[in-house]
């Protein structure tokens, strides 16, 4: 069974957060959620979150992925936390897989692990950096090696189907989104 890693930072958004959790539970995917601190996660919206663990407790920890959840100003603290630098760091040297979402791939490209990558984010957050060694897309989703990247709270359910499929493969990602009874929305 695969074993992801989930850091939600104080200000994280909770719809990226709970969606990537809920559905890579569903899938049979071991999740540990840890916060920087040992308080409660005060979300950008309100949410409380309580995460499992702290950072500190599993920095040792091997997982398969870690994926970032984005909002502000949560991003903003995974990028500026040296635990979740040297973590991502460590995960990149032993190829292993890492996600971020909406403004979080900000702290992938801190640690240097966007350079020569196609990455995607919240439109504005990647060109904010004036990394010109970044090839930014407007893609909903973007896989460029080990590094999935997505734009931000709409594209949070097919990213986490996105992670499943990585993961678990093309017909887990398909059982789970039958779980969902997903349909396209038809506009009038």
């Amino acid at each position: 069974m695969s074993h992801v890693l989930v850091p939600l930072a104080q200000g994280c958004e909770e719809l990226e957060a709970v969606t990537i959790i809920d559905l890579l539970v569903r899938a049979g995917i071991q999740v540990t959620t840890v916060g920087l601190d040992d308080a409660p996660v005060t979300a950008s919206r309100g949410t409380r979150l309580i995460p499992d663990d702290t950072i500190d407790r599993v920095m040792a920890r091997d997982f398969d992925m870690i994926v970032l959840p984005g909002g502000l100003p949560g991003a903003n603290h995974l990028r500026d936390d040296s635990r979740v630098q040297t973590i991502l760091k460590r995960h990149a040297n032993d190829h292993k897989y890492l996600a971020a979402i909406c403004a979080a791939p900000k702290a992938l490209a801190a640690a240097g692990l966007l350079s020569n990558k196609t990455a995607t984010a919240f439109p504005g957050t990647l060109e904010a950096l004036a990394d010109s060694t970044i090839t930014i897309s407007g893609e909903a989703i973007e896989v460029d090696g080990k590094i999935i990247t997505s734009r931000g709270p709409g594209t949070a359910m097919d990213f986490a189907l996105t992670l499943i499929e990585i993961l678990a493969g093309k017909n887990q990602r398909e059982n789970v989104n039958a779980q969902l009874a997903r349909t396209v929305a038809q506009v009038v």
